[in-house]
């Protein structure tokens, strides 16, 4: 009979890590939770196996895991060398010595950090043929003597769990938070416990563990367990029935449904005194994280339910779902640590690294400044922008003058790039979908040919190939995108704060627009700059606006000249047509109360979401047109509650009765039961959207929707039916008002205003403009024959009469707010007419000394071997076909499809 070793002699010999070449590619990365791709070299550490005999491996990326060991503590086991790792001598020695310089590094990292005493290699233990009694015994005695060694870097601790270190304490500082509404006193409250802790004294846990605790929804751990989830899976464990545990479900606190059907279960009994640790609660979210099945699930929540009190459950439960609901954010927790730990975190959204650097000293708060900087692929909090409400408003937060990009109605992203490998962020710091990034591999290192290192903020969005024009929101979607076949997602890039090795954060944005145009190359339809403008007078900010909402765009982002980049603030403006003159110019709707869902947190148990609709005149049915959950006061709710006849369908789609007609997604809670006595409620929002697959009313919808007015005044048959709805939605896209935003704009006054414009403004003049000298430099336009010059002489001279108003139809501005320069090799051609034409229809041609103005550059061909035009960076050179084409048209041109391109080697 062949020698098997023993269960015991086995774990003596398994190796803490593995590694070998992926081969599904269907296994992800602990850490950064993407695939490890086939072919590619992927690394394991050996785990605790819960379910039974052996341990488990959780894969990793290379570098992902060498990322984990850099943030965890000194005496946690890493990778020493290649002995430490299973399956060595089965890969390449190209990615030997790539985790032999990754060993080396980390290495060096912890004698940074620790000392030279963190290079003190554990010795390995011989291989032993001993009891399984004697191999335990010899191995407590191993663990008492490790015990005894002192850490250099980190105050002794007890051996046992300190008070300070009880899940029980966790819990009772969070329910004091709760009870506090002061935010000063919340912090204080934090400040308390972790400065005297419990025993008054001296706070002994550990303060990077309960801050990881205390902001669950901002150190992210993927559980993918929604409320339903685990409803389902604790019905099975209390042996509950599933609807009753739903119903209870509907008050909004999942948390609270659990700790009930705890307490009430016959099948398990919560503990009567809480023995948990908060290290034990930490370690099981921790392997949650790695659990997918739902059986695997179930085992692992029994395994700590016989010490869990139904508080902690509770708590549990809350940790899970990423809200403790004690109303304390990052600020109230971290402004407790140290004065500059929020502002540190809001850098480098690294929680653990920020912890480190305000806790010295043995583990006290030290009282130096503690400053953290962005890291390369690890996400930045975004800067943000606040609602701009007038042109003044603008002014006033930017007296210095601003870019003015436009806003398109794209999605946020955030590119990093080392080397090679790339990551993308979206707003809220989640990785972007694979198939709305993937194809810019390609072109960012064309974009960026010596761009090693950089951290982009863009945005991304659908453009038309053909034309150059973005497609409407919402086409990015996998499914939406596919129906556009003449299209690709396109990066506009608007600002960089990481390049090379620098940080670029606290430079103006004036320098990091510098270095971004100075380094980056557009690639047409791909890799693009945002369209911006440097603004100084309101006059041009009005015209900007005025343009950018005709043309159908979002709005516009206003920045200081002087601005830095600061993570998480809303020091930038945005300007987007709902917010002018108090909503006026904001679209809107009177809609039908057809439906609703119940609220979630203290909004739990009521209907506080509604489904808002139209009547069909030709079907005879209502359809759905948006859902609304703002707009009403919790005074205005409660009446709600008793106003509203609905009858409760709990989101079952064959409970919708026949006169709704609505799709699967939009099944609410309640439906009205009889729409037409129901209430109509004014609706407004940013602007009318048309998506199909999600609403009934012709695919329209109402984006970031909002009750402004209840309609006391209308019934169902007064509301707006869909087919007015058809022609608001239609009016809104064509036609824009823009008349309050120009008002007093058009005045005699403006030293740059095409003189077309003002000689109409005057009778008894020369019908053809005459162009004034400081307007136009040299140019050689003098090609038109005598007789054309005299024959318009002739007719000024003879004109006293009244031109009357009809003779000089108004032009469309097109290229209102357009302050061009002309290239040297235009100005030999004879473009006399096409530049009238330029200036006719809102246009200006700059002289030499204006040029520091200029916002675009005409040129005669659109390759060109070098720059002979001095002009501001921040100028688009397109050539003269922009102009023509628009005329021709009668619709502005995207400038895009005329971008002129340097070729010096032509």
């Amino acid at each position: 009979m062949p020698f098997q070793m023993s269960d015991e002699e086995e774990q003596q010999d398994e190796k803490p890590f593995a590694v070998e070449i992926a081969k599904g590619g269907r296994a992800a990365c602990k850490k950064c939770k993407e695939k490890c791709e086939s072919g590619v070299v992927r690394i394991a550490k050996l785990m605790f196996n819960p379910f039974g005999a052996g341990k488990m491996k959780a894969w990793h990326h290379v570098d992902c895991l060498f990322e984990v060991f850099l943030k965890q503590r000194q005496a946690t086991q890493r990778i020493e060398s290649s002995d430490d790792i299973e399956g060595w001598d089965k890969i390449s020695e190209e990615d030997q010595k790539y985790i032999l310089q990754k060993i080396k590094e980390c290495d060096e990292a912890f004698v940074k950090k620790y000392g030279p005493s963190a290079l003190n290699k554990s010795p390995k233990k011989p291989k032993s043929h001993t009891s399984p009694s004697s191999s335990k015994a010899s191995a407590a005695a191993s663990t008492k003597v490790e015990k005894k060694i002192p850490d250099e870097n980190k105050p002794e601790k007890p051996t046992g769990p300190t008070k300070d270190d009880l899940f029980k304490e966790f819990r009772r500082l969070v329910a004091d938070v709760t009870n506090i509404a002061s935010y000063l006193e919340k912090t204080e409250c934090v400040r308390t416990m972790f400065t005297k802790g419990t025993d008054g004294k001296k706070f002994k846990g550990d303060i990077a563990l309960w801050c990881r605790l205390l902001l669950p929804g901002f150190v992210k751990r993927v559980y993918n367990l929604q409320s339903k989830q685990l409803v389902k899976l604790f019905s099975r464990i209390f042996v509950t029935d599933q609807n009753d545990m739903l119903e209870d479900l509907e008050q909004g606190d999942i948390g609270e449904t659990i700790q009930k059907f705890f307490e009430s279960s016959l099948k398990v009994k919560p503990a009567k005194k809480s023995n948990l640790t908060i290290k034990e609660v930490d370690d099981f979210l921790e392997h949650l994280t790695l659990l997918t099945k739902e059986d695997d699930q179930i085992d692992h929540f029994k395994s700590i339910l016989p010490k869990c009190t139904s508080n902690d459950l509770k708590t549990i439960i809350r940790l899970i779902k990423g809200d403790l609901r004690m109303g304390a954010g990052a600020k109230h927790i971290l402004d407790a640590v140290h004065p500059d730990a929020y502002e540190a975190y809001q850098a480098s959204r690294n929680l653990e690294a920020v912890i480190e650097k305000c806790l010295k000293n043995d583990g006290k708060t030290t009282t130096k400044n503690v400053k953290a900087d962005i890291s390369l692929m690890t996400p930045v909090l975004p800067m943000l922008a606040e609602a701009c409400k007038s042109v003044e408003y603008a002014f006033k937060k930017c007296p210095d003058g601003m870019y003015s990009e436009v806003k398109y109605d794209g999605e946020r992203v955030q590119v990093h790039k080392k080397g090679s490998d790339f990551k993308y962020f979206t707003r809220n710091l989640k990785p972007v979908l694979p198939h709305k990034i993937n194809h810019f591999k390609e072109y960012i290192p064309k974009a960026f040919p010596h761009g090693k290192d950089l951290i982009l903020d863009s945005e991304i969005l659908l453009i038309d190939t053909n034309t150059g024009k973005p497609l409407p929101f919402g086409t990015l979607g996998v499914h939406k995108k596919s129906e556009f076949k003449d299209a690709s997602v396109c990066l506009f890039v608007f600002d960089c704060i990481y390049y090379n090795g620098e940080s670029l954060i606290q430079k103006p944005i004036r320098e990091r627009k510098k270095i971004l145009h100075k380094n980056m190359t557009e690639i047409p339809n791909h890799i693009v700059f945002s369209e911006m403008e440097e603004i100084h007078d309101p006059k041009d900010l009005a015209k900007m606006i005025a343009k950018v909402l005709q043309m159908g765009l979002e709005g516009l982002v206003l920045k200081g000249l002087n601005s830095v980049y600061e993570p998480g603030k809303r020091h930038w403006l945005k300007i987007k047509k709902d917010y002018l003159f108090g909503g006026a110019m904001a679209d809107s709707a009177d809609l039908i109360v057809l439906g609703a869902w119940y609220g979630t947190g203290k909004k739990g148990g009521m209907m506080s979401v509604f489904l808002m609709g139209c009547y069909d005149p030709h079907t005879k049915k209502f359809r759905t047109v948006t859902k609304v959950h703002t707009g009403h006061d919790d005074q205005t709710l409660a009446q709600l509650q008793k106003e509203l006849d609905m009858v409760k369908i709990s989101q079952d789609a064959s409970k919708v009765p026949n006169w709704l007609n609505c799709t699967k997604t939009m099944v609410p809670d309640f439906v009205a039961k009889d729409p037409k006595k129901q209430p109509v409620w004014e609706i407004t929002g940013a602007e009318f959207t048309q998506i199909h697959d999600v609403h009934t009313a012709d695919g329209i919808s109402i984006r970031f929707p909002r009750v402004t007015r209840i309609r006391d005044d209308k019934d169902w048959e007064t509301a707006t039916n869909l087919d007015e709805l058809k022609a608001l939605y239609k009016n809104s896209k064509e036609n824009t008002d823009v008349s309050k935003l120009l008002q007093g704009i058009d005045k005699d006054d403006d030293a740059d205003e095409p003189p077309a414009k003002k000689k109409r403004k005057e009778k008894g003049k020369d019908k053809e403009p005459k162009r004034k000298s400081s307007e136009v430099e040299p140019m050689d336009l003098d090609n038109t024959s005598d007789k054309s010059v005299a024959t318009k002489s002739e007719t000024s001279i003879a004109t006293d009469v009244p031109v009357e108003e009809q003779d000089e139809p108004e032009c469309t501005k097109y290229f209102e707010g357009v302050k061009a320069l002309i290239e040297t090799e235009l100005e030999k051609k004879d473009y006399r007419e096409i530049i009238r034409h330029f200036e006719k229809h809102g246009g200006v041609i700059l002289s030499e000394t204006k040029r520091k103005h200029a916002t675009h550059v005409l040129h005669h061909s659109n390759n060109v071997q070098a720059p002979n035009v001095e002009c501001p960076y921040t100028a688009r050179h397109v050539t003269i076909n922009w102009v023509k084409d628009t005329i021709a048209s009668e619709a502005l041109q995207d400038y895009r499809l005329y971008h002129v391109t340097w070729n010096p080697n032509d």
